[in-house]
């Protein structure tokens, strides 16, 4: 009997083998090229104002947290409003520039608790930093409302959204900065790299450099410029190596044809597992997501966590726990954090194996396999 991972990405290969086959017989794999077309196509799909694509969403965030707090002249030790249920990377990138994450409780959701967010508010308090955990949109228009009334600014860390539609709108549309994970396992898989999307337009322009060492024309740019000094540029700021590759865009590429499908498919698989695990006498509760969400991951929270994942792999199911309180790790550790809701359901949480390559009979087996383990401890 096979396996059952977690992740499993799916790739188009002889529809993806052709998009990186022009990249090397023009031999252009980096910058430009297929990253342009990849930008545009994210445009068109998401219906946001600009996209800007990166090596990866931590890298996207940096630049949003940097870019928004140098518009708006924010002071080293400024507060950005975040959630401590999320991958480190969405906190790291606050530090990385100078500022300081103030953590607000969640709900049932996993997502931001609104009124956890106006309970955060402090003179000192610049921007929200929103992650919608496994897709789920849940608490987002609230946030938004929160930001827009006390003129903050909303930072969407989207890195599990590629898809996720609020209504009609995909997410990001109200948000001053959205970022998009393209990573191995995500919904919309590359090798690794993301989207950074900004909604003013100067933010943008100046993100293309700032991700290119701070040079004001990239080598794509110059090689169409016409005339002689095609070479020549201007370095305006010290920047970074962010830039994504034209292979990892010609990935994407077809992988994003596919993405609404594959969210579709995804979508079902969660309802099979809804269907069999509600009513589990409480041993397990899965996290309710709000219609429109990719369905990045179906999570539980699951009484004796440990010892129930344990069992799953011994079963050869190979689940996940996304993510630890980021108060469980030294540099972020803060007294109290015991006491909250999130750090409570980040005891219990349970990633279930999600991917267009699951069956109804290995969610049957997922599910057979929890209920067995619960029916043993009584």
């Amino acid at each position: 009997m096979e396996n059952i991972q977690l992740f499993v990405p799916t790739y188009r290969i002889e529809e993806t083998l052709a998009e990186i086959r022009e990249c090397l017989q023009i031999g252009w794999t980096g910058l430009g090229f297929k990253t342009d077309k990849f930008e545009k196509a994210w445009v068109e799909f998401t219906g946001l104002r600009h996209a800007h694509f990166i090596n990866s969403a931590t890298a996207g965030l940096h630049l949003a947290v940097e870019l928004l707090g140098e518009q708006g002249d924010w002071k080293p030790g400024d507060e950005i409003i975040t959630t401590p249920i999320t991958f480190v990377s969405t906190n790291h990138a606050i530090l990385y520039a100078g500022f300081t994450p103030v953590f607000a409780d969640v709900d049932e959701s996993l997502n931001l608790s609104p009124e956890e967010v106006e309970r955060a508010i402090t003179p000192r308090t610049r921007a929200v930093m929103f992650v919608g955990m496994g897709g789920n949109p849940a608490n987002l228009r609230e946030v938004m409302q929160i930001c827009r009334n006390r003129k903050l600014k909303l930072i969407l860390d989207a890195a599990h959204m590629a898809g996720t539609r609020v209504g009609s709108d995909h997410v990001g549309i109200e948000a001053d900065a959205t970022v998009f994970s393209f990573q191995a396992v995500k919904n919309l898989p590359t090798g690794d790299s993301g989207m950074v999307c900004f909604a003013d337009a100067s933010l943008d322009a100046e993100a293309r450099k700032r991700s290119w060492l701070g040079i004001n024309k990239n080598t794509f740019q110059r090689t169409a410029q016409l005339g002689s000094y095609r070479w020549e540029y201007d370095v305006e700021a010290t920047g970074y190596k962010y830039n994504g590759s034209s292979i990892m865009a010609a990935i994407g590429l077809v992988a994003l044809r596919y993405l609404d499908q594959d969210n579709a498919y995804r979508r079902q698989i969660a309802k099979w597992y809804d269907a069999k695990l509600f009513g589990l006498n409480g041993d397990v509760t899965p996290v309710i997501h709000e219609l429109g969400s990719s369905r990045h991951l179906y999570q539980i929270s699951a009484r004796d966590r440990d010892a129930l994942m344990v069992a799953m792999n011994a079963a050869g199911v190979f689940p996940g726990v996304h993510y630890k309180d980021n108060r469980h790790y030294r540099m972020y550790d803060r007294p109290g954090a015991d006491q909250t809701v999130a750090w409570k359901l980040s005891e219990g949480l349970v990633s279930l194996p999600l991917h267009v390559r699951l069956t109804y009979a290995d969610v049957d087996r997922v599910v057979s396999t929890i209920c067995s383990f619960y029916s043993r401890k009584g």
